[in-house]
Parts: structure tokens; sequence; C-alpha cells
């Protein structure tokens, strides 16, 4: 089992930033792959970003790219996500994801651990 913990959600102006941390505790073998979701009020969840174990492979959700970094430290079991130029419609619930299957990256189908998310609200 793998444990996940959110942090780093928050109120800030449209424009601002934010960093979002989550840790990993328990069996983190299991995180081969880690990866953000977020869920807005009356709209399915869906994909921000996910990182394998090494680093080297990142994907982004068009709507993020080029404003939103995903990173992690394995020293560490986190994972982040710096997230820049912050508009209105960022604003949700943002969840961190594992699984120790490669591939799939940004299908929540193939995530087995889920964290209990942390809001996040870009006011206008």
């Amino acid at each position: 089992q793998v444990q996940l913990v959110e942090s780093g959600g928050g109120l800030v102006q449209a424009g601002g930033s934010l960093r979002l941390s989550c840790v990993a505790s328990g069996r983190t073998i299991s995180t081969n792959k880690m990866g953000w979701f977020r869920q807005a009020p009356g709209k399915e969840r869906e994909f921000v970003a996910a990182i394998s174990w090494s680093g080297s492979n990142t994907l982004y959700a068009d709507s993020v790219k080029g404003r939103f970094t995903i990173s992690r430290d394995n020293a560490k079991n986190t994972v982040y996500l710096q997230m820049n130029s912050l508009k209105p419609e960022d604003t949700a619930i943002y969840y961190c994801a594992a699984d120790y299957r490669m591939w799939s990256l940004m299908s929540s189908d193939w995530y087995a651990y889920w964290g209990q998310g942390t809001q996040v609200t870009v006011s206008s």
C-alpha cells in the first residue's frame, strides 16, 4: 500500500503561482509513475501532469503546458507541481496519484493510489 498526502493548495489571484507537494509513504517502490489530476465543481476528474520514476518522461495536459511543471525527488518520496500564471479555470481540487505500472501516464484508470486532494482556488 502507498499513502499519498498533498499540500500547498490555497487561494491565489489570477497570474499568481502555487507549488503543490505530494509525499508518498508505505510501499514507495510502487510509485514508478506519479501524476496530478484535478476536478472542478460539476466536472469530471482530468489529467494535469505525470512523471516517470527517473523524471526523464513527463507529460502535460494541453491546458497547462508552459505554465505548470512537474518534478520529483525520490530521496524524499515527493512529487511537486509548480503552477505559474494561474487562471480562474485552474480552480479545482488537485489530486496526487501513483502506480507501479509505467504505461498510461495520462489515464486515471491506471493509477492505483490516490491522495485526498488539495483545493486550489484562483480568483479573477
